[in-house]
């Protein structure tokens, strides 16, 4: 079984730069207080780093 991370947007990307607009699309949240459950590696895990702001980290499972 893999390790998964449920992950949380708090922020909003607006007045944002565009790459941490596109983070947040390519982690599947785009909207406010959408929630995903992702596979943790280590490229989600770096996706995650450079957003910390505007996410939070509800649970990790497995």
């Amino acid at each position: 079984m893999a390790k998964t991370i449920v992950i949380k947007q708090v922020g909003s990307p607006i007045r944002r730069p565009a790459k941490q607009r596109a983070t947040l699309v390519g982690l599947g949240l785009n909207k406010m207080h959408r929630v995903r459950e992702l596979e943790d590696t280590p490229s989600v895990r770096g996706m995650i780093n450079k957003v910390s702001h505007m996410v939070e980290i509800i649970e990790e499972k497995g």
